[in-house]
């Protein structure tokens, strides 16, 4: 099966929808790293300790026991942590970053992040867990917008 592109312009649409859809996860990702900053600026900071490791599949939102169930994906392992807030309020939490081989041990200290209005809003204060989302999105937007503008030129030069 072949498929013909008939007209200038229509061979357009591919870099035009790339770096549109770059641009777009590359704004993405700035949004989410001004929320991790915003986030930095606010916390107050407590020790914790990781008192369970909670198994999940990471196509699904229940929680998943590793050796119960089975699915398609390796479980991951994500950090529930235990600390006490600045007014005594001993507070867990289940942190958003997940991994396979762990990278939290039951028992293992941490550095805890949290809002003082509110302590359920806490994180571990590790590169992942701050970092991950907005490198991910940001770094993909780079790529696609890059080969998008990549693509645009080489056209461009090909007209000329």
């Amino acid at each position: 099966m072949r498929i013909r592109v008939r007209g200038r312009g229509a061979r357009w649409w591919i870099p035009f929808g790339a770096i549109s859809f770059g641009t777009l996860f590359f704004v993405i990702g700035l949004i989410l790293a001004g929320v991790s900053v915003s986030f930095l600026t606010d916390a107050e900071r407590a020790r914790g300790t990781v008192v369970d490791l909670e198994w999940r599949n990471s196509s699904s939102s229940s929680g998943y026991r590793k050796g119960t169930g089975s699915g398609s994906h390796e479980p991951s392992a994500y950090p529930v942590v235990e600390f006490t807030a600045a007014d005594g309020t001993s507070t867990t939490f289940r942190d958003s970053t997940g991994s396979n081989p762990p990278a939290y041990e039951r028992g293992e200290r941490v550095e805890v992040l949290y809002r003082a209005d509110s302590p359920e809003d806490a994180r571990i204060n590790g590169f992942l867990s701050l970092w991950l989302l907005p490198l991910v999105f940001g770094g993909v937007g780079l790529v696609i917008a890059g080969a998008g503008t990549a693509v645009a030129v080489v056209l461009r030069r090909r007209r000329s």
